[in-house]
């Protein structure tokens, strides 16, 4: 899975997938473990294996995520990736010339930041039991600046090749062994214009 460019999701039926909420914690739930069968999936989810096995076919039929290859050792458990390690990306543009196309747009980014704000307040409700070293590196920031929407995207474009130098920072550390004091880290990130 070398993919050096985000997919970009076009097509309105694909991008539906993701305005059930289950769906939406399944690809996480699946990105973080990287290959996971739908009964491992059910457990961090709390949902039976067979409804997690349909969303998991609803999203593999949108070429979302993919059977993880060589994993099952009996042919009956079926194991699953997520199709690129870079996620996926969607822009409003690419849906604004339909009611439809917008009304879909709107659900799925509702339902992402609902699904980011609820990982965030666990967080918060359980921050003091994490280590002083945890807690003294978290972070939440606000910045405020004046640009134009071609410097906001080169904005976008920089801190997206940071973050992704760090995501393969860690993946090589695990490869090589180093796994002691590494936790799963969610990072959250939003630019838009707004008027006073």
């Amino acid at each position: 899975m070398a993919d050096d460019k985000t997919p970009r999701v076009t097509d309105i039926d694909a991008l539906k997938v993701f305005t059930h909420p289950l769906r939406i914690k399944l690809y996480r739930a699946l990105t973080v473990a990287r290959k996971a069968t739908a009964s491992q999936l059910g457990e961090q989810v709390d949902e039976a294996p067979s409804l997690v096995s349909y969303h998991l076919r609803k999203m593999a039929a949108h070429g979302f995520i993919v059977e993880a290859p060589g994993e099952s050792s009996d042919g009956r458990e079926r194991w699953w990736q997520v199709s690129s390690e870079r996620g996926f990306s969607f822009r409003s543009t690419d849906f604004a010339d339909r009611p439809e196309g917008a009304a879909v747009m709107s659900a799925v980014t509702r339902q992402i930041v609902t699904s980011r704000y609820e990982r965030y307040m666990a967080h918060l409700d359980a921050s003091s039991a994490w280590p002083k070293e945890w807690m003294e590196t978290e972070f939440s920031s606000e910045y405020l600046a004046s640009l134009t929407a071609a410097e906001l995207g080169r904005l976008s474009e920089e801190m997206d090749a940071l973050v992704r130098r760090w995501i393969e920072h860690g993946r090589a550390a695990e490869a090589a062994g180093d796994r002691e004091g590494r936790e799963h880290v969610s990072l959250h990130m939003y630019g838009f214009p707004f008027r006073d």
